[in-house]
């Protein structure tokens, strides 16, 4: 088998497409969230504790030069921004595989009744361990 058609095969399994697909939709679902949080959430929270854009929270280590560059600061409100992101992502995937479980659990199926063979070398087995005799006697 030649590389080519070796990569072809492993390209085309069923769950390398369905990861491929996962990654396209999961990149466009967290653009969703992004906005959802920066647009949606966000706002509110930093009316309510002043309202101030909560992304540009930060604590200033070095103070910027002249021409504006060189800041050195911790920015943790981008970073709660980023943390919110996470829940509400975590929350949503959380969601989906709990669907997802809900519709695919099968109804546990009834035990297939045993083979009249198996029926009746547990009954002889049965009455062995009572002792009673089995059948007829020979004599």
């Amino acid at each position: 088998m030649s590389f080519f058609s070796e990569f072809k095969t492993f390209a085309m399994r069923g769950n390398v497409i369905d990861l491929a697909v996962g990654v396209v939709i999961g990149g466009a679902f967290g653009k969703i969230v992004s906005s959802l949080v920066d647009q949606v959430i966000m706002p509110p929270i930093g009316y309510l504790i002043g309202g101030v854009d909560f992304s540009a929270y930060k604590l200033v280590l070095v103070q910027a030069a002249a021409d504006g560059k060189g800041e050195v600061a911790i920015q943790y409100g981008a970073f709660f921004n980023t943390l919110i992101q996470f829940i509400i992502i975590a929350f949503a995937i959380f969601l989906v595989i709990k669907a997802i479980n809900r519709l695919s659990r099968k109804q546990e199926e009834a035990p297939a009744a045993p083979p009249a063979d198996v029926v009746l070398l547990t009954e002889i087995r049965d009455l062995l361990k009572a002792g009673q005799p089995i059948g007829k006697p020979l004599l």
